[in-house]
């Protein structure tokens, strides 16, 4: 942080709040709009990668869960349950 914030801000959280709020719908907007984007990209690749399996031969019960192992990285709020 810079000097002059916490000169500004001392410590006192709610002085701190107060300067972050403003800034808060945007920021939650925009990362939300992000997430949104990335799991919907997350889920047509899925679709592409299991029609490409069926394609290729496999069973749709194999193709199921390979599609549904390949999806799992995508899946960030499991990521953030895990860090708990």
């Amino acid at each position: 942080m810079t000097k002059e914030f916490t000169q500004s801000t001392g410590s006192n959280p709610v002085k701190m709040f107060g300067m972050i709020a403003p800034y808060l719908p945007g920021l939650l907007l925009r990362s939300g709009t992000a997430w949104l984007s990335f799991k919907r990209q997350a889920n047509k690749g899925g679709r592409e990668f299991k029609k490409e399996l069926l394609r290729q031969g496999i069973e749709k019960e194999s193709a199921d869960l390979l599609t549904r192992q390949y999806l799992e990285s995508s899946m960030l709020i499991k990521y953030f349950k895990d860090v708990e």
